[in-house]
């Protein structure tokens, strides 16, 4: 199984898909194309599913995944805003792996649909940075030239 390790503030890592030998993934995918995957934990566990990518566009990565849990058909859906190095692509089972436990991630910092927190303030991504455990993509200041 091909395995892709990465620092916490690179990006996701990506299991699996060695056999895809056609198409641009699953290094390079569009980020339309992950929406709707699930969100599992390393136990199996169903956490969700992505509903949106999020660019930090004057930095030029991805920031989070924001994924959807609970409700039905929509409504009530919790939002949570995942940093994107925190999740694994299983690129064999389409899905992304979060390393946390059911119990624990019920308490993860999230919002509602109709409530988004600005992104872009710091005092809030540090907060959800530190929840998982990773460090801030943004204080990794190495860039590619």
């Amino acid at each position: 199984m091909k395995s892709t390790q990465t620092s916490g503030s690179e990006g996701a890592r990506i299991v699996g898909g060695e056999d895809n030998t056609s198409g641009p993934g699953p290094e390079v995918m569009a980020a339309d194309t992950l929406q709707g995957d699930k969100v599992m934990n390393r136990r199996g566990d169903d956490l969700g599913t992505i509903e949106d990518i999020m660019i930090d566009v004057q930095r030029g990565r991805v920031a989070y995944a924001v994924m959807s849990c609970g409700g039905f058909l929509g409504l009530g859906d919790k939002l949570f805003a995942i940093p994107w190095s925190a999740l694994t692509l299983d690129a064999n089972r389409h899905c992304f792996v979060l390393d946390a436990d059911k119990e624990r991630f019920q308490k993860a910092p999230g919002f509602d649909k109709d409530h988004w927190p600005s992104m872009a303030d710091n005092s809030w991504a540090t907060q959800v940075h530190d929840f998982y455990g990773i460090r801030p993509y943004w204080s990794d200041t190495t860039r590619l030239m």
